[in-house]
Parts: structure tokens; sequence; C-alpha cells
């Protein structure tokens, strides 16, 4: 048996043929180009599908089901997409919109839910029961597996790990509300912080690395100069790490998984990222003594998002079972 997984992004398409063990066997990508109507976009997502499915000697009838991970919500249901901000989308018919071009059926999740459960599947997380993927990006997103389920909770929002307080009267955050983990812990956060440091002390060495145009700053820039060394970027790194790890502390005290997963763009520190947040967890820890999750990096990079949806609409259409809230 064959799955679709489709990988919807601001501004990339990704789609793949995948089996029943998460290996994907042909696929194709194409540009979102967010700003045109909703139809054009998903009309270019079953033409993407079609080439994946060309390219690897594939029809339609090969396919069992398709899953599509998108930036936002999604009501399975309906086959809508609540809201994806990403695309500027709002109650946008995609199941529908897309079964005119691929009379298949089709089940849609958040993209960080996918990615979280590919690594379970195929990943870095393989073997274990339960696991909580975190991306750290523009945001943070957040994938929950428990049972080797996908667990989007009783009203399909569990996973918006990202906008757990972690300030009051904190940093206000794009959602409306106020000191949101991602606030703290994205790669935006660490730019922000930069900023307000270069500001601060201008002749520093982040300032002096982008040549004083501060909207150059990236979060590699200041990675990259607290690895080399840099005082500064260091005093930085270790306030990120601290935020990410009270995060995963969090995560831990309420959901005890046997993994959490680090992934998105700042997770591309590797080791240097890794070792730092793992050595601030055990001073956060409730039981000092008691064995706590094992914080990894994840292993399967862009091919995640195809991957994750293609196995979550596998598991849908065999019978539907996702971690359920009762």
């Amino acid at each position: 048996m064959l799955y679709l997984g489709i990988d919807l992004g601001g501004s990339h398409i990704g789609c793949g043929v995948v089996d029943a063990q998460g290996t994907i066997l042909s696929n194709a990508d194409a540009r979102t180009q967010p700003e045109r109507p909703y139809q054009e976009v998903i009309r270019d997502m079953a033409a993407c599908a079609m080439q994946a499915l060309t390219l690897g000697g594939y029809a339609p009838k090969d396919i069992a089901t398709i899953g599509i991970g998108i930036p936002g919500i999604a009501d399975n249901e309906t086959g809508m997409v609540i809201f994806c901000t990403n695309l500027g989308w709002t109650n946008v018919p995609l199941r529908d919109e897309l079964q005119k071009y691929l009379n298949r059926p089709v089940y849609i999740e958040n993209d960080a839910t996918v990615a979280g459960f590919a690594e379970s599947v195929a990943g870095v997380s393989k073997n274990c029961v339960s696991s909580v993927f975190l991306t750290l990006g523009t945001g943070v997103g957040g994938g929950i597996v428990l049972n080797g389920r996908p667990w989007t909770g009783a009203h399909g929002v569990a996973t918006e790990i990202g906008h757990i307080t972690m300030e009051i009267d904190g940093i206000p955050c794009t959602c409306g509300k106020d000191g949101c983990l991602e606030r703290y812990c994205s790669a935006t956060a660490i730019i922000r912080m930069a900023r307000e440091m270069c500001l601060a002390h201008p002749d520093c060495a982040i300032a002096q690395t982008v040549k004083g145009d501060l909207d150059n700053i990236t979060a590699k820039t200041v990675i990259d100069l607290a690895r080399g060394g840099d005082d500064i970027a260091i005093h930085l790194f270790h306030r990120y790490c601290r935020y990410l790890a009270i995060g995963i502390n969090t995560i831990i005290s309420f959901l005890d998984p046997e993994m959490v997963v680090l992934g998105g763009g700042v997770s591309h520190a590797g080791a240097f990222l890794l070792d730092t947040v793992r050595a601030k967890i055990p001073s956060l820890l409730m039981f000092k003594t008691m064995p706590y999750a094992d914080i990894r990096l994840a292993e399967l990079g862009n091919d995640a998002g195809i991957i994750g949806s293609a196995m979550l609409a596998r598991i849908s259409f065999e019978g539907g079972q996702f971690a359920r809230a009762d």
C-alpha cells in the first residue's frame, strides 16, 4: 500500500509517494506563491502531486490516501483549513478542492504534528512509545506522540506548545497573548535579543559581523559567534538555551515522554545546542534522582513533512487510530 504526503509551507510545496515503512519512493516540489487565490495554490499542489506520482511510475489509483501537513489548524470532519497564517487562509475547503484533481481520501494536520509523527515512524524517536517534537524556527511548533499515535487533544490544539506562557506581561506574541514560549525559544527570539544587544553595544562582534545592518542578523550569526567564543554571543545563546530548557522541563513535568526531539532551523546548531540544553535540564527537574526524557536532535530534516503527513493519512485511513483525549 502506498500513500501520498504533501508538505504545504508558506513558500514551498513538497509532495512524495511513501510506503508503509515511511520511505519516500518518489517526490517533487513547487513554489507556493501564497499571494494567489487558494484555488490556484491547491491546483499547483495537485500538479506537484501528479509529478511525484509520474516520476515514480505511479498513478492516482496506486495511492490509498493523501495526507497534508499545513502551518495551521484544520478540521478533518469537514476537510477545512480553519486558519493558516503563512498562507492567509481562513476556512478554506482544502479537501474538497484537492479532490477535484485527485479523488482519494484526504487528511489534514498541523505541520509540526506530522513532523513529530515522522520522527516516531522513521526517525530518531522510532523506538519510543511517547515523544514530543519541538520545531525551533520562525516560531515554535510542537508535535506530541502518545502510545505510538499523534495526540492533538480534545479540540485539536494540544500541539500549540509554542504558546505556553513563559513570562507574565512578557513580549507580545503574534497570537495575541504575551510572553509565549516562541517569543523566547524561536530563531526570531535569538535575532530579537541580538538586535537589542547591538543597540546597547554597537561595537560588539555581532554588529561588526553584519557591518552595522541589524536586519542582516540571523540566528546562525549569533550561534557561530558563540561557538567561536564571543562573550556577548555566548551570553545570548545561554539565555536562549535557558528558556528552551525551561520549556522542555515543563513538557517533562506534565507529559513525561520518553524523548523530546528538537528540529527546525535552530537545531542545525547540532551538538552545540544539544549539549548546552541538556546541561541545563537537571537543575530544573522536580525529582532530581529520577530518569527523564532523552533530549535528541531530529534526523529526517526536510523529508519529515512528507513522511509524517503520509503516515498520518495511513493511520487515519486504517481506522483513525489517533491517541484520543477521552
